[in-house]
C-alpha cells in the first residue's frame, strides 16, 4: 500500500510540472501583443532611425501562411513541409510467466511495443500575411503540427528491412516475441498552411525575424490551430492537470498514511 501511495505521489509531482508548463503557455498567449507584419516593419524602421538597428525586441502574436521555396519532404507521407516528426513502432506479443493470486505460475500472452525510429526536422521559413512577410527561425519552438499519418500495417519486413518512403529501416525481431505489425505516425507543418505564431520579433540581423524569446517565461509557439482554439485547449489541459494533480496527491498521501498505520 505504501509503494502504491508513493507512486501516486510521483504522478502528482509530474502533473505539478505539467500544470506549471501549461499555465506559462497560457500566460504567454495572453501576454503577447497582436501585430501585423507591416506594423512590425514600420515600427522597426522608426526605432532603427532613432536608435540604430540591431537592438529592438518585442513579444508578439500573429497569423499567416507558411512560404518556403525549398521545403523539407517528410519521410513517410512525402509531404512538402517546414517541419515533420515521424515515429515507427513495432507492436508485438510475447509469452510471459506470472504468479496468480494462489501463487501458481501461469503463462499469459502480453502485448508490447518498441520504437524503431523517431526523428524530427525543421527549417526556417517565411510567414506571410496580407501586409507582408517575415522570416521565422523555428529552433526552440513548441510546434503543434498536423497529424497526416497514423497507420498500423501487419506487413512483415522483406530481407529484414522496412520501407520508409525513399529509404529503408532495419526491422527488429527476436525469437521470444511475435511481431503483429508496425505503426507509422507522422505530423507535419505543410507549406501554404496558415499557422498561429507567438514569438519574439527582433532586428538583430538587420532584418526582422521571429525567434525563440530571450526573456524567461515567454514561450515560442507555432501552431496549426487558431489563437482561440489553442487558448481553449490549453485552458482545458490546465484544468485537467490541476484536478489530476490534486486527486493523485490526496490518494497518494492517504495510502501512505494507511500503510504506515497498518
Amino acid at each position: 500500500m505504501i509503494i502504491i501511495g508513493i507512486l501516486f505521489l510521483g504522478v502528482s509531482l509530474v502533473l505539478f510540472f505539467v500544470h506549471k508548463h501549461l499555465q506559462h503557455k497560457l500566460s504567454s498567449l495572453r501576454q503577447a501583443r497582436p501585430a501585423s507584419i507591416a506594423e512590425l516593419n514600420h515600427l522597426a524602421s522608426q526605432i532603427a532611425r532613432e536608435m540604430g538597428a540591431g537592438s529592438w525586441r518585442d513579444y508578439v502574436k500573429l497569423r499567416g501562411t507558411i512560404q518556403c521555396e525549398q521545403p523539407l519532404i517528410s519521410e513517410l507521407k512525402q509531404t512538402p513541409c517546414v517541419h515533420y516528426q515521424m515515429t515507427v513502432v513495432r507492436e508485438y506479443e510475447e509469452q510471459v510467466t506470472e504468479r496468480d493470486q494462489d501463487n501458481n505460475l501461469v503463462q499469459k500472452t502480453q502485448r508490447g511495443s518498441e520504437t524503431l525510429s523517431q526523428r524530427q526536422e525543421s527549417i526556417p521559413f517565411f510567414l506571410q500575411d496580407d501586409t507582408g512577410e517575415i522570416w521565422v527561425e523555428p529552433e526552440g519552438a513548441q510546434i503543434e503540427a498536423i497529424r497526416v499519418m497514423n497507420n498500423f500495417s501487419p506487413e512483415q519486413p522483406q530481407a529484414g528491412q522496412l520501407s520508409l518512403g525513399d529509404s529503408s529501416l532495419p526491422s527488429s525481431a527476436d525469437s521470444h516475441r511475435r511481431t503483429l505489425g508496425y505503426r507509422y505516425q507522422e505530423s507535419v507543418l505543410p507549406v501554404q498552411r496558415q499557422v498561429f505564431v507567438v514569438a519574439q520579433v527582433s532586428d538583430r540581423n538587420k532584418s526582422l525575424l521571429l525567434e525563440n524569446p530571450t526573456l524567461k517565461g515567454q514561450r515560442f509557439v507555432i501552431s496549426s490551430k487558431s489563437e482561440e482554439a489553442l487558448a481553449h485547449t490549453t485552458q482545458t489541459s490546465v484544468t485537467y492537470a490541476f484536478y489530476g494533480m490534486v486527486s493523485t496527491l490526496g490518494a497518494g498521501a492517504l495510502l501512505v498514511i494507511l500503510g504506515l498505520m497498518s
